[in-house]
């Protein structure tokens, strides 16, 4: 049987979508298809995951989990204060997605992070982000103003790491994103940079944990970190 991939989204106010309707007053559960679209062509069944349900009960039910984009971290969830280009923060779907990458460790299902998903594994090891960069002239993240599969920068991967086993040692991705990992989680290594030293990967040591700046999911597919994904959802369900 195909792995089962849990996928996070966000929660948004009807209003935002839906206008001055009678129903703006509602919640909606977004989720960019993109996400589902390569947990599928990678070979792997997508389920959005809802935070109306317990993360513990959730996890039991898939194989493996994406965490994907979206709104900036609450600092305080790494002991830091606000900074003045803080973005929106959403501290229920921090408190659900931490909730989930902890049931996932404890079931020992792989876990891939795309860029807030990226930095959320990070805080969750106890490391933490730099709130808002001004990147380097030049690099080209981040990069918000192109269509999302455009390729802004290379990133340098370190040899024998899984994401270069995956990617190559040195590859071009898209990028954004206006927030970095500064400290490093225990547990987590760099396993790729920018050419400004912008962190763009980690892994964990002991478990199967990637997590990437970039989005992948935008740059076609069968993209090989959803094919990593599904390759260690199965053997994760096989033993």
């Amino acid at each position: 049987m195909k792995p089962v991939i849990g996928l996070t989204g966000r929660r948004m106010s009807a209003a935002s979508v839906a206008g001055g309707t009678g129903l703006a007053h509602q919640d909606i559960d977004m989720y960019f298809s993109d996400y589902a679209q390569s947990i599928s062509s990678a070979g792997g069944v997508p389920v959005q995951l809802t935070r109306d349900a317990d993360a513990v009960d959730l996890v039991q039910l898939i194989d493996g989990l994406v965490l994907s984009g979206g709104a900036d971290i609450d600092p305080s969830r790494y002991g830091a204060e606000p900074h003045p280009r803080l973005g929106e923060t959403d501290a229920g779907r921090d408190e659900f997605e931490l909730a989930l990458i902890h049931a996932a460790r404890a079931k020992g299902i792989p876990i891939l992070g795309i860029c807030r998903g990226a930095q959320l594994v990070n805080v969750a090891f106890g490391g933490s982000l730099h709130q808002h960069v001004d990147i380097s002239e030049g690099v080209g993240h981040p990069n918000w103003l192109e269509p999302g599969n455009t390729i802004a920068h290379d990133v340098s991967c370190s040899p024998g790491s899984v994401i270069a086993n995956l990617v190559g040692e040195r590859v071009g991705v898209n990028s954004l994103h206006h927030q970095t990992l500064d400290r490093i989680g225990e547990g987590l290594i760099v396993t790729a940079r920018a050419d400004d030293g912008v962190v763009e990967a980690v892994e964990s040591l002991s478990e199967p944990i990637l997590a990437v700046q970039w989005h992948p999911e935008m740059l076609g597919g069968p993209d090989p970190t959803f094919r990593w994904l599904i390759s260690a959802a199965t053997s994760a369900s096989h033993s």
